[in-house]
């Protein structure tokens, strides 16, 4: 069972919600769910610029339904725009709730990432 919807993008993480990542009623923390997200959106920015990168923004990110302890999140990204030096990515998380199966959205936000050189000043994207 899922939600209405789909995830848009490529799998790029998946992780479990663990006790330690929980509120004293069991919601992991949205500080969380969004470090998970911001892994994910350096994984694929890093893979597209072939090399280091740093995020830049986090843009529109409300959160939809809570993540329980137990849930996998698996986070979604898409990237919709290469600048000079910069990756914009659309970057959604689902939990696949724990013994149900069902996949809901949880949130989705866009992130700027920025391309870096080895002295860690902005660095150009390569072509594909």
């Amino acid at each position: 069972m899922t939600d209405t919807a789909s995830p848009l993008g490529q799998l790029t993480l998946r992780t479990l919600a663990m006790p330690g990542d929980a509120n004293a009623a069991g919601d992991i923390f949205g500080g969380w769910v969004m470090s998970q997200m911001d892994l994910a959106a350096g994984i694929r920015a890093a893979e597209r610029a072939r090399g280091r990168v740093v995020t830049r923004a986090v843009r529109e990110m409300a959160f939809e339904l809570p993540v329980k302890i137990g849930d996998t999140i698996n986070v979604y990204t898409e990237v919709t725009q290469v600048g000079r030096t910069s990756i914009t990515l659309l970057v959604e998380a689902w939990a696949h709730r724990y013994l149900t199966g069902r996949l809901d959205k949880v949130t989705g936000a866009t992130f700027v990432m920025v391309a870096l050189d080895h002295d860690g000043r902005p660095a150009v994207v390569p072509a594909e």
